[in-house]
């Protein structure tokens, strides 16, 4: 990647959106020039896709419960993973090092839920051990981890 195409990212991760034209407004990059790169990075696997982002609260899944999951299972994570991907809710899932074997997030529609993602997790045979926690208030919910950075960083960090 060079400097424009972070440029590019950096500014859909700001402004939420691929348009090319509001791209333009922001980077002063041409739209010609911003189709050829996004193409391209659609091409390199780091545009995933053209998907619109969803306000969980709106929808009607604002209760979010991180669940640290501690399991004891044979074979590759991956196998145990799918069993635990497969429970209704859950939207990000993280195999993880330490004392906790897995940490998963769910958006629920009610506390009363809560109770149901739990039993379908203590459902799994090598379910040892779930801790859950209610979140009070979400801080930041920010998909696009390059709006989290300052540009130069992004820039000094990613650029060949």
């Amino acid at each position: 990647m060079d400097e424009r195409d972070v440029r590019l990212l950096k500014a859909i991760s700001d402004l939420g959106t691929g348009s090319p034209e509001r791209l333009h407004e922001e980077t002063g990059i041409p739209v010609s020039t911003i189709h050829y790169r996004l193409n391209n990075l659609r091409d390199d696997g780091v545009i995933e896709n053209d998907l619109y982002d969803l306000d969980h609260e709106a929808l009607g899944l604002g209760v979010t419960v991180i669940v640290e999951v501690l399991a004891d299972y044979e074979g590759p994570y991956e196998a145990f993973a799918d069993e635990l991907l497969a429970v209704e809710g859950v939207t990000e899932a993280f195999f993880t090092m330490g004392e906790t074997d897995f940490v998963v997030l769910a958006r629920l529609s009610s506390s009363d839920t809560v109770e149901r993602l739990i039993s379908d997790f203590e459902a799994i045979p090598e379910v040892e051990r779930t801790n859950s926690t209610f979140t009070i208030a979400t801080l930041r919910d920010e998909p696009r981890a390059p709006a989290t950075y300052d540009l130069d960083t992004l820039l000094a960090e990613l650029t060949e």
